[in-house]
């Protein structure tokens, strides 16, 4: 692992730390930084400061999204350079993160509630938003691990996970992984550290396109890809396949009976549907173009359902371009209210 300044990690202190150019970058982004892992008040966590609306996971699940701290243990480290991304996958230069140069995981926790209460700290200073969301939201009651890179390459994420079931204000736990860690998957189970949601990025119906979109790292990516989907058809949790449609990459109708036949064998509790957004990082790689209107973001959820008798649309968030498909045969209920027992 390089300490040249122009990789975004290097080994300090013997930890792995973002190099502070790259820190610079993301704090400039308001990202708040520890070492290799980081945090961030996602779009809707500040419009929900000023009750000026929620994300679709509160519509959806009931998530609190004033109390929902989006999270990553691996900020700069992903197995993917996916075209789609909004974050900032040019930086990403390892695929290695050994288990004795990474932080334990009441650490990471510890040290971006600090980093989170800073970026929060900010808003109390504006007469429009509510003192008492403020308040509540310095103890997340929702913790996402997504944000950035890909979670499941921290070697303590099963610590991480039961950790953050012992904290007080905890109700649930969603893990979004690109499917390339299986095995480490299979340590949730074993662990007993699953999250309350998996959810599995699901963006290509062949292995082509598979490579075309998500440009993995790993020569056997695909293969690792559809290890994890077969471990969601069985693991014990609540499961989603998220979708993110892309015009010419894989809206066309012709891909509709793959895309059936492929999440059929996950058999999720939940598929997401939902547009490419041209933000971030993504508008080098992709046009504007490129994103799909709610009308066809719906039309393409009334194709799949047709495919899969088992799904349904439950829902739908057209600010989001996002419609979410509920399992008839794998059936639960879609509001999350203190899932954890804890």
């Amino acid at each position: 692992m390089s300490c040249s300044d122009e990789y975004a990690s290097h080994v300090a202190g013997d930890l792995i730390q973002i190099t502070p150019q790259v820190q610079s970058k993301l704090k400039k982004a308001k990202y708040g930084v520890y070492n290799h892992s980081a945090v961030e008040l996602c779009h809707w966590t500040k419009k929900s400061f000023a009750n000026e609306g929620s994300c679709y996971k509160h519509k959806f699940y009931g998530i609190s999204t004033h109390r929902c701290m989006e999270m990553t243990p691996a900020a700069m480290n992903c197995e993917n350079r996916c075209i789609y991304c909004w974050r900032p996958a040019e930086f990403y230069d390892t695929l290695e993160m050994p288990a004795e140069l990474v932080d334990e995981p009441d650490v990471i926790v510890e040290q971006l509630l600090k980093e989170r209460k800073k970026l929060i700290n900010g808003f109390y200073g504006s007469a429009k938003n509510d003192k008492v969301k403020l308040d509540e939201s310095l103890l997340p009651a929702h913790y996402a691990i997504s944000l950035s890179g890909e979670p499941t390459m921290y070697p303590k994420l099963p610590q991480l996970i039961r950790y953050l079931k012992t904290l007080k204000a905890t109700k649930s736990i969603f893990l979004v992984t690109n499917g390339q860690e299986p095995a480490m998957l299979r340590r949730l189970v074993d662990e007993d550290a699953l999250p309350t949601q998996i959810y599995l990025s699901t963006n290509a119906s062949n292995k082509k396109m598979f490579h075309a979109i998500n440009r993995p790292l790993h020569a056997d990516a695909w293969e690792r890809w559809w290890e994890s989907l077969r471990f969601l058809s069985t693991v014990d949790t609540r499961t989603v396949l998220r979708m993110t449609l892309i015009r010419g990459h894989n809206d066309g109708s012709g891909f509709v009976g793959e895309f059936a036949q492929m999440m059929a064998e996950g058999n999720p509790h939940f598929i997401e549907l939902k547009s490419y957004m041209h933000v971030g990082m993504s508008t080098e790689r992709l046009e504007r173009g490129d994103m799909l209107e709610m009308y066809e973001v719906r039309d393409y959820a009334k194709k799949l359902c047709a495919a899969m008798p088992s799904f349904n649309v439950m829902d739908e968030s057209e600010i989001s371009r996002i419609v979410v498909l509920q399992n008839g045969r794998r059936r639960v209920d879609r509001w999350i209210n203190a899932y954890l027992e804890v």
